[in-house]
């Protein structure tokens, strides 16, 4: 570690690299490892259905270029505790645009109510990014705001928003996000990439700049994160949120990290008792 800034020094940050890809590597693979699947939505895990009514549904979000299966560990860990745990299929390697994709998404969760006791959002990377516009554009978090300035229950609030700018439609179940290892502000490192899908993380893109400066539902979100990511210089620490800094280090290896699956449960737990 540096003496100044507590950041691993030029050597220590190019080995916490090196680890990081050789975690992300056969987590990636895991996508065509077996039970076999032909034109149909690859199954989750049979386990995942089941769980308490008492507890907060799961839904989980996967990063840029990932498939939900990269984040098998985490649903795991979170099933083994007691939550169901859910996936939106039809988001394919989650490239498209974070808007279009929380769009998809919000019309997904309001396609099939929640089975427990409401729904939180877990998300890796990007995956925060799109499970925050969604916050914003069911006006979740803001009405639960309201109504905890009022006294009143603010999950349940949450709970009845719509995806849809109709009260009348049906409510999206959604308690909060707790995301991890999310570029909140974006990463000056998108631009060293062509792809449009990196450069959407350059810091002074649009839609990074319209969810760095509505920070109405930043009180319904958990921000996980390690002690030094590669990918994201400036950490992913959110004004007004709860900021989560765990014991392990990089972009993709925090997600296998015991100390993360505690966090994330932690956080789930606040938000659905809230």
């Amino acid at each position: 570690m540096t003496p100044d800034d507590g950041r691993p020094n030029v050597i220590a940050r190019g080995w916490l690299w090196g680890l990081d890809y050789a975690y992300a590597a056969p987590r990636q693979l895991a996508l065509v490892t077996a039970p076999w699947t032909l034109g149909r939505p690859r199954p989750v895990p049979r386990a995942w259905r089941t769980g308490s009514d008492d507890l907060a549904e799961v839904i989980l979000l996967p990063g840029v270029y990932e498939h939900w299966t990269f984040l098998r560990p985490l649903g795991d860990a979170l099933n083994a505790a007691g939550h169901r745990v859910e996936v939106v299929h039809g988001l394919g390697m989650n490239s498209r645009g974070i808007a279009e994709t929380a769009d998809r998404l919000g019309r997904a969760l309001a396609s099939k109510p929640p089975k427990g006791d409401g729904r939180v959002l877990v998300a890796h990377s990007k995956g925060g990014l799109i499970g925050k516009h969604l916050l914003i554009s069911s006006r979740a978090a803001a009405a639960a705001a309201i109504e905890a300035a009022a006294g009143g229950d603010p999950a349940d609030t949450a709970a009845a928003a719509t995806a849809t700018a109709e009260p009348t439609g049906p409510p999206l179940g959604v308690l909060g996000l707790v995301a991890v290892c999310t570029p909140f502000h974006g990463s000056p490192l998108a631009g060293l990439f062509f792809v449009p899908s990196i450069r959407a993380f350059l810091p002074d893109d649009e839609t990074i700049v319209m969810l760095g400066r509505d920070e109405s539902v930043n009180g319904r979100i958990v921000s996980v994160f390690g002690r030094f990511d590669p990918h994201i210089p400036g950490g992913s620490a959110l004004e007004g949120a709860t900021n989560v800094i765990v014991p392990a280090s990089g972009h993709f290896r925090v997600l296998g990290s015991p100390h993360t699956h505690s966090a994330v449960l932690d956080g789930v737990r606040m938000l659905s008792s809230e």
